[in-house]
């Protein structure tokens, strides 16, 4: 029979544990994950792009680690995000394709019960948020509600007009399987509510939303901030202000895709300005990459003539391709006072993402994951794995040890066999 003494002994344990807990929550570190959409290895300042201007992430490179090796898993974006979230392979993850958009919003993706980052997170006290681009599902057990977010601010498609958030189709998005019918259609949601903002562009509203929840959080309670802009994938738009940065006389692809990126680097730059004023900004992990490669798409549209405004850089191949400019991506992780700033050549792949962070919150990464804990070498506590790498994509795969890389079937670039 429980006494009143062991009720409040039981009381006591169970009130000492709580606040345990909680001031375990309170030393643990925020987390922002930042994706960008189809930017290429050769379309950022920090790894020498001339003619592209972003300021506020090369001074997040320079302060933090720059990775020179860092490598999406997969060439296109739904696979490639499956594997951040999950720290899996993407088709562990069940998600080795581009997932469909559909007006019906009933696409399945992710599993129910997944294993989710910000889940994870969440049951280690975590609030956590996801802004912009989802395509993991739009089936109701695929939204980021139903896996680990407390919070969403979005769309589910692929891709939508910056303007009106419309996504809208004349054919089957490359790397879609099956007929796609035509379909326009508005997607954009708070929560679980359908919404339709006011007009904005699409970079600066979820650069504002992304701001608005970090002055939301109170320094007592770690946050997970997971930023997923949509540009700068087609439909290619930017307003004047952005183009402008850029001479008129650069080619008309490239000064577009660069007034895209240079939006985004505004945007990163107002979140590290709003860390800073609410005093987030010392305790706070920003991670950044894209989630493949340039494209030479235009609109999706293969018969077109290939995109010319995205770069690999260096490196041969595009997006959907698995040589290297298909899956190697630009790169960053900046976290102040526990990471010493340097260039890190060695390789690392978006699925070491979920057990990395949670490395660095002390949780330990669930059973299953494929990815490695990077952050015991990031603070140079221990070696880089070393390890064996796998692609697959489409009827393509590829598998790369050290220096060494085999493919099998690459897919041939729109510009003809003697690409760069």
């Amino acid at each position: 029979m429980l006494t009143r003494r062991d009720f409040l002994s039981a009381s006591a344990a169970a009130t000492a544990s709580a606040a345990l807990i909680h001031a375990q929550a309170a030393r643990r570190p925020n987390f922002i994950v930042i994706l960008t959409d189809d930017q290429g290895y050769g379309d950022f300042g920090a790894n020498g792009a001339a003619d592209i201007r972003t300021p506020n992430l090369d001074r997040l490179a320079a302060t933090g680690v720059r990775f020179t090796d860092w490598h999406a898993t997969s060439p296109v974006c739904s696979p490639s995000r499956a594997s951040v979230i999950t720290g899996k392979y993407p088709q562990r993850a069940g998600i080795p394709e581009v997932l469909n958009s559909r007006p019906t919003f009933d696409v399945p993706g992710l599993k129910a019960g997944e294993t989710s980052l910000a889940r994870e997170l969440r049951n280690a006290g975590y609030s956590t948020a996801a802004v912009g681009k989802w395509h993991l599902g739009s089936a109701s057990h695929s939204r980021p509600l139903a896996q680990g977010f407390d919070q969403f601010y979005g769309f589910y498609s692929g891709w939508i007009d910056y303007y009106s958030q419309r996504y809208y189709t004349l054919a089957g998005n490359p790397g879609q399987t099956g007929p796609v019918p035509p379909a326009i259609f508005h997607d954009f949601w708070n929560n679980a509510d359908e919404i339709h903002p006011e007009p904005e562009y699409q970079t600066e509203l979820l650069g504002r939303k992304a701001r608005d929840f970090v002055a939301s959080q109170s320094t007592g309670k770690p946050f997970f901030l997971y930023l997923t802009f949509g540009a700068p994938h087609y439909p290619m738009m930017a307003p004047e202000k952005y183009r402008e940065r850029f001479p008129a006389s650069m080619d008309r692809d490239r000064r577009l895709h660069a007034a895209m990126i240079a939006a985004i680097d505004d945007a990163v730059g107002g979140l590290t300005e709003e860390l800073k004023r609410r005093g987030h900004d010392n305790n706070t992990l920003i991670f950044y990459q894209s989630d493949n490669g340039a494209t030479e798409e235009i609109r999706g549209d293969h018969k077109a003539r290939p995109y010319r405004g995205g770069s690999n850089g260096k490196l041969k191949g595009w997006k959907g391709s698995l040589w290297e400019g298909g899956h190697r991506v630009p790169a960053l992780m900046n976290f102040p006072g526990r990471i010493a700033p340097r260039v890190v050549e060695s390789a690392g792949m978006g699925m070491d993402v979920l057990p990395t962070l949670l490395g660095f919150a002390g949780v330990n990464a669930p059973q299953g994951v494929d990815g490695a804990d990077l952050s015991q070498a990031l603070t140079g506590k221990s070696a880089w794995p070393d390890r064996t790498l796998h692609w697959e994509y489409s009827k393509q795969r590829a598998v790369r040890r050290g220096e060494w890389k085999l493919l099998r079937d690459p897919r041939p670039s729109l510009n003809g066999p003697n690409e760069p």
